[in-house]
This record gives C-alpha cells, sequence and structure tokens, in this order.
C-alpha cells in the first residue's frame, strides 16, 4: 500500500522509523574498519543535498526533542497502562487497517533501525523539515478538531515537530508495528497544540499491505517522515489514490533525492553518491524502491489525479555540532556504497577512515538533500478511482 490502488505490499519498517537513505549497520557511530555489508549492516531511506547547493555550512543548532520514557505507554494487545497526571493522552485505538512503512528495508536482512539512530537523527530532521508547506497546509485543513495519521511513526518525531505548529484539539493516530516504538511515541508527543487544545494520541499496532480511501475516512492529513524512498512505484500511487479519492491531505517529508555535498570534497566523493543512489533503487523482496525518485513520481501520481502539489527542499546540513550523527550517517553511507558496487569496497576503508577523522576533528562539513512534499487534493469530486 503506499502502493498502487491495487493491493500492493508495503515495505515493513524494521525496529525505527527511518531516516531517507541512510544505511544504518549495527557498529558504533564514528566506529572505523573494514567494510563489511554482510556483517549486521542495516540501511536507512536516503538523503543528499538539493541540485547547486554551495558549500556545507555547519548546521543549525540541534533542537532536542521529547525523550520518550521506556516501558510507559500502550501494550501489545490493547492493554492500556494506567497514566500518570499530567501525561500525554492516548488511547488504544480502533484496529483501522494499520499502514506500516518499513523504514530499514534496504536490503540487508539484518536491516534494523533502533531507537538510538531515530533519536540520533531528530534534530536535524526537525531543523531541516520546511516549515513554509505547513503554513500552506494550515490554510487547507478543515477546522479542529483534526484527526492526523502518521504513518511509521517510530518514536514519533513527526508528531512532536507538527503537533505544536498545528491548531487543535488533535488526535494522533500512530501506525507502526514496532510495539517499544509506539511506546516511546505515545509518550513523546506533546500534550498541546498550537493554540493550546489538547492532543490526544491513537496507537496502531501492525501491518497492512494495501491502504484505501476508507481507511482514511474522517481523516484531516496524512503524514509520514522519510517514507517515500522506501516504496515502489505501485505503492507510491497507492498512498496518491487513497488520499485523492478521501480528499486527504498529505504532508511526506525528508524523502532522499539523492545529492550529497562535502566541504571539503574528495574525488571518490561521485563514485560513493552515484553507488548509494543505485543502491536506494535497488529490487527488494521483488520491489524496485524508488529510492531518488520518490518525490518527482509521488508527486507525478497526486498530479495525475487532481492534486495540488508543492515540495521544498528540507537537507540536513551537518557539521561540527552534529559530529556524532555525521559519523554514523558516514559508515552507514560509505557501507551501502561498497555493498552495491564491490569495486570501491577496496578504497572503502581509508575513504571512510579520512571522513571520520576529519570529522572528529571538526573539519568536515556535508549537505544530505531531502525534498518535502505536501499534496492538497481538489476539493471537489474525487477524481480518484481506486481499483477493486
Amino acid at each position: 500500500m503506499n502502493g498502487t490502488g491495487a493491493t500492493a505490499h508495503l515495505p515493513e519498517r524494521g525496529s525505527s522509523r527511518s531516516g531517507s537513505g541512510h544505511y544504518i549497520p549495527r557498529r558504533g557511530a564514528g566506529e572505523s574498519g573494514a567494510i563489511t555489508p554482510q556483517s549486521g549492516a542495516g540501511p536507512q531511506p536516503g538523503a543528499g543535498p538539493q541540485p547547486g547547493a554551495g558549500s556545507p555550512r555547519p548546521g543549525a543548532t540541534p533542537q532536542p526533542g521529547a525523550t520518550p520514557q521506556p516501558g510507559a505507554g500502550p501494550r501489545p494487545g490493547g492493554i492500556v497502562p494506567r497514566q500518570e497526571p499530567g501525561a500525554p493522552r492516548w488511547e488504544s485505538g480502533p484496529r483501522v487497517a494499520p499502514y506500516l512503512p518499513k523504514h530499514g528495508d534496504h536490503g540487508s536482512p539484518e536491516a534494523e533501525y533502533t531507537p538510538e539512530w531515530l533519536e540520533l537523527r531528530e534534530s536535524a530532521d526537525a531543523a531541516a523539515r520546511s516549515g513554509e508547506l505547513v503554513d500552506l497546509l494550515r490554510r487547507y485543513l478543515p477546522n479542529p478538531p483534526l484527526i492526523i495519521r502518521d504513518l511509521g511513526c517510530g518514536t514519533g518525531a513527526m508528531g512532536r515537530w507538527l503537533a505544536g505548529r498545528l491548531p487543535g484539539p488533535q488526535r494522533w493516530i500512530m501506525h507502526d508495528r514496532d510495539p517499544d516504538l509506539l511506546t516511546r511515541a505515545a509518550t513523546g508527543l506533546p500534550r498541546t497544540a498550537a493554540n493550546g487544545a489538547s492532543v490526544r494520541i491513537v496507537v496502531e499496532q501492525g501491518d497492512i499491505s494495501d491502504l484505501r480511501s476508507a481507511d482514511l475516512v474522517g481523516t484531516s492529513l496524512v503524514t509520514a517522515s522519510a517514507l517515500l524512498d522506501v516504496l515502489s512505484v505501485d505503492e507510491a500511487a497507492g498512498v496518491a489514490a487513497a488520499c485523492c479519492a478521501s480528499r486527504t491531505p498529505a504532508l511526506l517529508t525528508l524523502s532522499v533525492v539523492g545529492h550529497v555535498v562535502f566541504n571539503p570534497p574528495e574525488p571518490l566523493d561521485a563514485e560513493y553518491a552515484a553507488a548509494f543512489n543505485d543502491h536506494q533503487r535497488r529490487t527488494a523482496d521483488g520491489r524496485r524502491l524508488l529510492g531518488p525518485d520518490a518525490v518527482s513520481v509521488t508527486a507525478a501520481a497526486f498530479e495525475r489525479l487532481g492534486a495540488a502539489v508543492h515540495h521544498r527542499p528540507s537537507p540536513w546540513r551537518l557539521g561540527p555540532e552534529q559530529a556524532p550523527l555525521m559519523a554514523r550517517w558516514l559508515h552507514g553511507w560509505v557501507t551501502a556504497a561498497a555493498e552495491q558496487r564491490p569495486d570501491l569496497a577496496a578504497a572503502a576503508d581509508a575513504y571512510l577512515r579520512r571522513r571520520l577523522a576529519a570529522c572528529a576533528a571538526g573539519r568536515l562539513w556535508v549537505v544530505i538533500a531531502h525534498d518535502d512534499l505536501l499534496a492538497l487534493p481538489a476539493r471537489g469530486r474525487a477524481r480518484a478511482v481506486e481499483k477493486p
């Protein structure tokens, strides 16, 4: 589902919610050593800087998000533990076809997105997302209360970023297959909207292979982060069909677009970038992933169905202030490139060591481009026709 109007098998999320175009091995961040893609490496949805981007500049100061409390929150099977006074409100939601993309389905059977990785990248994600698209979205949304579905929510970073930017009251339906991530998401969202109204949280654990407009009845907004690049053409078309048929807007952020700019540059940068982009487009489980083509393909799918589509750049700008994140990203990026092109493996160790040393010394900046997409379906008669 993230698929065509027909039944499409969506990628399932690994143990975390993604980030476009990042291949995250299990080894520690910044750890050098032999590049061995088979030993627990796990990709993540892609990243790369905007075309025409100049020399990278140090990233914005991280904006720490709320810290979820492990062990709190809903339990699988609808068991709802008692909430402490003042804690975010959530409940076990009805089983409305939970839609769970797989973040981390980048080829390795051991692909894994841990809560630690998601928390490490959260401030970079928050600094990168487009506030301009949220301004456009607010003018389109119905009057509150709002019902917002977060597809593949992970630890809830998208909700922490967006809930306070929209009016309330709001009801967030958090979809993910990982119960531990749902626990963190349920306890980590803000309690109030932009106007001080309440934010309620519903959790949905499970998988779905097809998203239909009927699943979105009453939904004010579909949102997701770092999702599109792990979909196939049919799956992206399915998301567009469901949203347009139900006239539900979609805010889909942080999709890799295939550009990375280093400062200082090295001659091998372009080789590893091209190999990584090919890795993003590989065929996995019989599905050819969109990778850096995701934004243009998804935008075209929405536009064919009469939606107005807006997209804005949302690059990660990493410098010395984000050294731990940069080191972790570097290791995954080089590992995925070497896995895709074995001829690059011989030079990978030395290349990675040089880059990690520059990162540790505060002498490296990198811009990793993503795009955010906002699709606003026509308010009149729906033009989307879903397949039976």
